[in-house]
């Protein structure tokens, strides 16, 4: 059954596959905000978060998610500041530290449903041959 939603930028109506709820358009949209920035950054390495935002006509905020979203990254000695949601330290992409992200990580790790160990069976010959399981040797 689909699921149809409105979209949260324009309103219209669409098929919701995943992702951010906007339509397709407005994804279009946003790509080609994006290779804007992209492009302009390419060709003006270092510039600042300012004046890619006035050469590009796009908001600080559309900048700064596509940093959070980890499509753009921060240089070396460049003045802005993107900071870990979790912690604050301060960050070249997306929305956590590397620390952060790995704690996050083990703590989903840990709360997330295992699937039941299946108990392991010595494979004879003939099961190897029938499953299709080979030793390699390096030497031949």
């Amino acid at each position: 059954m689909p699921d149809i939603r409105n979209c949260r930028r324009c309103g219209r109506m669409y098929n919701y596959l995943g992702g951010p709820p906007i339509c397709p358009d407005c994804k279009k949209a946003d790509e080609e905000v994006f290779k804007r920035v992209k492009d302009y950054l390419y060709d003006n390495p270092g510039a600042t978060l300012s004046q890619v935002s006035m050469e590009c006509d796009v908001s600080v905020e559309k900048i700064k998610l596509f940093l959070k979203e980890g499509r753009l990254e921060i240089t070396d000695g460049a003045n802005i500041i993107l900071e870990c949601e979790r912690c604050g330290k301060a960050i070249k992409t997306g929305r956590f530290c590397d620390s952060c992200q790995h704690e996050v990580t083990n703590d989903i790790a840990g709360v997330a449903p295992r699937p039941p160990e299946r108990p392991k069976e010595a494979l004879t010959e003939a099961k190897r041959k029938e499953q299709g399981l080979r030793y390699l040797n390096k030497n031949h």
